[in-house]
């Protein structure tokens, strides 16, 4: 079974400030830096307010599905996980050093009540609020984020540009919160291939395919009218190698058929065992491929492909939209 992970996650649990990227030469990926820390700038600034990672992407005037998966392979984690640490130091800080009662503290820093203030607080601190206001209290310190410069090299990244006119794919489709991508803990998208497995709802959608070409698809796209979610799909390509005489029924059943619009993609192949070269993929995507050739990854639908018949230790190809910055 080929799921797909949210894996990939970079650096510690307190990582470094400075964020380095790789290849700092093309003209997108120093705007891409320079909108990353427009962005941090961004929930500096409204640090206290009611914002999420999808305030910060409309600030810099990008996608919320698109920023938030740059945003995380690009640091290592989360906007929503940058501001709740950035909340978590501050309000450290302010009990230690001031008469701030716990109680306002919790308030302040956007927490509904104070037990779920104490309890996240006591989470990424180790010490409960109250014990904070000791001076001897031990307490993780989490700066903000600083956008910087390294270049890097000697690695291989094997890729091709290939363009595909609009394709048409049959689908089993569900959407997830943007807030799954590139979360080592979550496994939503390997549960759904699970669930779809059990219940035989793949074996005979691939029975409409050719013998030899019954390839198996996971297709990926943000939901253009909810800005918080993105579609995922398991599917066959509908081509000329399809039964096309069955797909009614299958539509009728709950099969969607999801259809691409002309791109360029660029295509790697994915080796190793199991989804972390997948995800291993996706970071050197943002941090390797970006950067040294200028491309851009687009809005349109990503997929993988889980071949019938692949090179050996082959776990996938995996197909990015992407422009010319």
């Amino acid at each position: 079974m080929p799921p797909r992970t949210n894996r990939c996650k970079q650096g510690q649990d307190f990582p470094d400030t400075v964020i380095y990227n790789h290849y700092m030469q093309g003209g997108w990926n120093k705007m891409s830096m320079q909108l990353i820390q427009q962005a941090v700038r961004y929930m500096e600034e409204h640090i206290l307010e009611d914002i999420s990672y999808a305030d910060a992407a409309r600030n810099v005037h990008m996608s919320s599905y698109n920023f938030h998966r740059t945003f995380s392979f690009v640091t290592g984690m989360t906007a929503n996980e940058y501001i709740r640490k950035r909340r978590l130091t501050l309000a450290a800080i302010e009990l230690q050093t001031t008469n701030l009662s716990v109680i306002d503290a919790a308030y302040k820093y956007g927490y509904e009540s104070p037990e779920s203030f104490s309890k996240a607080f006591s989470r990424f601190h180790g010490s409960t609020p109250k014990q904070a206001k000791h001076k001897s209290a031990k307490l993780h310190l989490f700066n903000p984020l600083v956008i910087k410069i390294m270049v890097e090299g000697g690695s291989i990244m094997d890729y091709k540009i290939e363009h595909k006119e609009g394709q048409q794919f049959l689908a089993l489709v569900k959407s997830f919160p943007n807030e799954i991508i590139n979360d080592d803990n979550d496994q939503s998208i390997p549960d759904f291939w699970t669930e779809c497995f059990e219940k035989d709802l793949i074996g005979p959608m691939k029975q409409l395919r050719t013998e030899g070409k019954r390839d198996l698809y996971g297709l990926c796209s943000p939901v253009k009218d909810n800005g918080t979610h993105f579609n995922y799909g398991i599917g066959i390509l509908i081509d000329e190698d399809t039964d096309h005489t069955k797909l009614k029924h299958f539509v009728n059943n709950g099969y969607t058929i999801w259809k691409t619009a002309p791109a360029d993609y660029a295509v790697f192949k994915c080796f190793g065992p199991d989804g972390d070269c997948l995800g291993e993929t996706w970071s050197k995507f943002f941090k390797e491929f970006v950067p040294q050739t200028g491309y851009a990854q687009t809005d349109d639908t990503d997929f993988e492909i889980y071949f019938e018949h692949g090179e050996n230790n082959l776990f996938c190809e995996l197909w990015v939209p992407v422009r010319q910055g």
